[in-house]
């Protein structure tokens, strides 16, 4: 299993609009075979710093996706979303191997 953390940058005035884009995104991690653990947006301290986490099976399984939300209607209004409303400033990706019990 391979985890994808994502740190933004995000402007403070649009966090409304970057929640919208977060909720846009959960369930297409799903649909192409992730399992998204959520995003987590400022509430107290940085007020411009948000991070998701989503897993894949693996991290060939991850390429897939990333391949396939090229072409995938819902995912391409997801990135105009960010796109037009400049709501992301800048982000980091990261991958981590998670470790449980």
């Amino acid at each position: 299993m391979v985890t994808c953390y994502l740190k933004y940058v995000i402007d403070p005035y649009q966090v409304s609009v970057f929640e919208e884009y977060a909720k846009m995104w959960i369930p297409l991690v799903n649909k192409f075979g992730g399992h998204h653990h959520g995003y987590f947006l400022p509430h107290e301290g940085a007020n411009n710093i948000a991070y998701a986490l989503f897993s894949f099976p693996s991290l060939a399984e991850y390429e897939d996706y990333r391949k396939k939300i090229l072409v995938d209607v819902d995912c391409q209004l997801a990135f105009s979303l960010a796109e037009q409303t400049k709501c992301i400033i800048s982000y980091e990706r990261s991958f981590l191997r998670p470790v449980f019990e």
